[in-house]
């Protein structure tokens, strides 16, 4: 019996059509044996095992999903359906989803861009930008909508209602998230802010997944404002968190580290002011204390101080004086009945000394008189009105003799010295 002929293409098309059907819908674990990212967006690569590979290819709708990066020797397993390339005989795997073998690959591709970056030092902390001690203008980017605004506006007004906020509202979960969050990032660096937060309240992993894609972390790095990254609770570490320049554990709580709280500021300054008003007056004692000191330089200097200075010495020695001068009175007064007894006797005794000096004088003086002696027949001699004795007269030189009742001229005629008798 003769079988019936079959074309090439025909043998393809059957063998393509039993093959879709048979493997429709399969998992395939392996290997990754080569990968290569088309530029048209589709994903050719190919997996293996110890004994044999299968060639794959992933279309750019389904690659555009893949939230990691596939890499040659990544264990994986492909969701998908068996297909023929029936031009060339070739059967291939088509898949429409890949995860991580033993790991979700949101995870895989968490830990893939937290290392590329890394590399590209976004998270160096050398290039950190510092967060201002005192904000006047914020923007936050968020859901303009979102309970985490609503918490944030509420800390802002308790904390430091003087500050000036601005808010840009963007998409924060969902496929358009992420390319939303960079334009607001790049607008909101635009508006000469002191800093900008960015954030969401909390989510599952794929609600919170914008934050942890390249073009949020490249918008953040790139920014010249200082960024804050407020994403989810505080178990929730995104991508944002590592590029930011401060990372807040919830967006409530990132209001509590960068606003200052304006009743510790308050009950600083009353404790500034009560400082400065110390320190002045004590400024000023000083400045009193020191004038009060060169005033009295002044005065020790000044000629009038002098004077009085003078003055009043003058006035304690005159005191001493009088004092001295009353006690040596007082001391001479006690003294001086008996200095008057010894007077009175010491003179008793001069007088009476004298008194009989007097006598002796006297009876002398009698004895001596000229007048007497005239009576006794003495004359006096004298020549130019002075007394002389007989042998000073010269020959021929006139003289005068008196006694008590006579007075006789004389001429001298001749001298004779007589004998002593």
């Amino acid at each position: 019996m003769s079988q019936p002929m079959m074309s090439v293409s025909s043998l393809n098309t059957k063998i393509k059509s039993l093959l879709e059907a048979t493997f429709m819908h399969i998992l395939v674990e392996g290997e990754v044996a080569s990968v290569t990212y088309h530029t048209s967006g589709h994903l050719y690569f190919s997996i293996k095992d110890s004994e044999s590979s299968i060639k794959c290819v992933m279309w750019r709708s389904s690659a555009a999903r893949m939230k990691f990066r596939l890499e040659q020797g990544m264990h994986i397993v492909i969701e998908g359906s068996v297909g023929v390339y029936t031009p060339r005989g070739e059967y291939q795997f088509y898949a429409v989803k890949i995860e991580p073998y033993g790991k979700g690959a949101l995870a895989l591709a968490y830990e893939q861009l937290k290392e590329k970056l890394k590399a590209k030092g976004y998270f160096d902390p050398a290039g950190k930008k510092t967060i201002p001690k005192i904000i006047q203008k914020l923007v936050l980017v968020t859901a303009k909508e979102s309970a985490a605004l609503h918490d944030m506006l509420k800390i802002i007004q308790k904390r430091w209602p003087l500050l000036e906020v601005v808010i840009v509202d963007t998409l924060v979960q969902g496929e358009n998230a992420a390319p939303q969050i960079a334009r607001a990032l790049a607008y909101a660096d635009s508006l000469d802010a002191d800093v900008v937060v960015v954030g969401r309240g909390g989510g599952s992993t794929e609600d919170l997944w914008a934050f942890n894609e390249e073009s949020v972390a490249d918008a953040i790095y790139m920014m010249q404002t200082p960024v804050v990254s407020a994403v989810g609770h505080e178990v929730d570490v995104m991508i944002s968190d590592f590029v930011a320049d401060l990372r807040a554990p919830t967006p409530s709580a990132a209001m509590e580290m960068i606003l200052p709280d304006v009743q510790e500021v308050m009950y600083a300054l009353s404790e500034l002011q009560e400082r400065f008003r110390y320190m002045w007056q004590e400024k000023i004692r000083q400045k009193e204390k020191a004038l009060a000191h060169h005033n009295e330089l002044i005065l020790r200097s000044s000629p009038l101080r002098k004077l009085e200075e003078i003055n009043r010495r003058y006035e304690e020695l005159k005191s001493e004086f009088s004092r001295a001068v009353n006690r040596k009175m007082d001391k001479e007064r006690s003294t001086l009945p008996e200095i008057e007894k010894n007077f009175s006797r010491q003179m008793g005794f001069v007088l009476q000394h004298k008194m009989e000096l007097l006598g002796y004088l006297t009876k002398r003086f009698e004895m001596t008189d000229p007048k007497k002696q005239y009576k006794q027949g003495w004359a006096q001699v004298s020549c130019n009105g002075r007394t002389i004795s007989l042998k000073r007269l010269k020959k021929d030189q006139t003289f005068i003799l008196e006694d008590q009742t006579s007075r006789v001229e004389a001429r001298c005629l001749e001298i004779t010295e007589l004998e002593n008798r």
